[in-house]
């Protein structure tokens, strides 16, 4: 199928819309589900903010596959608890919402050069429904997952977003959730920031304000100094692709910029549409 005959299935199944922020949340531990905190507050203040989707399509850190991306075209996405040694209550959790079939559909075909695929066994991580919880706690806007392939190297999850974009026009927001630095060998509990945490954080919204995506899906110039911030990259790869699907018409704008635990970045940030602000 062509691009064309994509975007015009596309503009069938949903009408256009005033352009859609992207939001990349910076998730951390499980227990900011259940807890008061100042990540959890600022979610919710967000979900406040937001414009209403007409569906939420969500780029995990925690749904990794290898070799193909992965679409969820369930009608009803369960509930993941992929953690282990946590309270019951966080266990007990649900976020109820509908899938979006069709529509995840039509975004196999979107990413059909990025070797797309449809799935119906995967439903929502905790990555997803644990930050959806505040932006939309009724659960009464459909929401599915779409994988990052680990086997890709960073400029194609750029690239993802960049045939995402297109879904902005259409009232559906793209969320990205992992952490801009994560590092869970080099935790300190209660203690300071560790030094390359810091300086990952400030150089990633650096390059970020500035437009420089080149910078920050370039393995080699980060260099060492990636190997620290993510010894695996599964946490990184959201944020580019949120970076991705973003372009010159978009103010930036950054939230909850904590270092936690010395060495997860609580960085989150959004990219809003200039006209629709207006």
């Amino acid at each position: 199928m062509s691009t064309a005959q994509q975007l015009n299935n596309l503009a069938e199944s949903l009408p256009r819309t005033d352009r859609m922020p992207l939001v990349f949340l910076g998730h951390g531990s499980p227990m900011n589900a259940i807890e008061d905190t100042p990540y959890a507050r600022a979610w919710t203040r967000l979900g406040q903010s937001l414009p209403r989707p007409q569906a939420i399509l969500v780029v995990s850190a925690h749904w990794m596959t290898q070799g193909t991306t992965l679409v969820d075209v369930s009608a009803l996405p369960r509930t993941i608890h992929d953690f282990y040694g946590f309270p019951q209550p966080l266990y007990e959790m649900s976020y109820p919402a509908q899938g979006a079939p069709d529509l995840a559909r039509e975004v196999v075909s979107l990413l059909a050069s990025h070797h797309a695929e449809a799935d119906d066994r995967w439903g929502l991580d905790h990555g997803a429904w644990t930050v959806l919880n505040f932006l939309y706690p009724e659960a009464d806007v459909p929401v599915f997952q779409v994988s990052i392939d680990m086997t890709r190297d960073l400029p194609e999850h750029l690239e993802i977003g960049r045939a995402l974009s297109t879904l902005r026009d259409r009232g559906v927001l793209i969320l990205g959730s992992g952490n801009v630095v994560h590092n869970l060998r080099a935790m300190r509990m209660g203690g300071r920031p560790q030094d390359f945490a810091l300086e990952f954080d400030t150089l990633f919204a650096e390059r970020l304000d500035a437009r420089d995506f080149g910078a920050l899906s370039n393995r080699a110039g980060l260099g060492h100094l990636l190997t620290m911030a993510h010894p695996s990259i599964d946490h990184y790869l959201p944020a580019l692709t949120i970076a991705g699907a973003s372009d010159d018409r978009d103010a930036l704008s950054f939230m909850t910029d904590q270092i936690d635990l010395g060495s997860v970045s609580m960085r989150s940030f959004v990219f809003h549409s200039a006209a629709a602000q207006r």
